[in-house]
């Protein structure tokens, strides 16, 4: 299946053969304390800058009934983003991984992420779309 939206990700996420809880990572962009004109200038032209994980969670799908519904949630809970990468922890013999599974690969989420490694995580921006990269 094609994952272009969040959408397209719940549906997803609900037809995989053990159920899923989804790990939430959200971020914010900016600019390094020290960073270049030229990189100032590539931020302020939305065509970079720096990814800070501010918060994270996990859900299971069928908590999640829209992608608003996850906006509003997070706004209430913290502070403004700008990326929120998502993933998936695959349950075992019918049962979904619980809030303490889910710990440790949301550390290892919020580590890569600082550490610029984003390509094993789905992205989207503030309006559920599905977030390319470019180098």
């Amino acid at each position: 299946m094609q994952i272009s939206t969040f959408t397209d990700l719940l549906h997803a996420a609900h037809q995989q053969p053990q159920p899923q809880r989804l790990l939430f990572v959200f971020a914010e962009a900016g600019l390094p304390s020290e960073s270049t004109p030229e990189q100032q200038q590539r931020y302020q032209s939305r065509q970079g800058g720096a990814l800070t994980p501010i918060m994270c969670v996990d859900k299971l799908p069928a908590d999640i009934p829209s992608f608003n519904h996850l906006v509003e949630e997070s706004l209430q809970l913290g502070k403004p983003w700008d990326i929120v990468f998502v993933a998936s922890l695959s349950g075992h013999q019918g049962v979904a991984p619980t809030p303490q599974d889910a710990d440790k690969p949301l550390q290892q989420m919020v580590e890569s992420i600082n550490g610029g490694l984003i390509k094993n995580f789905l992205p989207f921006d503030r309006q559920g779309e599905l977030v390319r990269f470019t180098s």
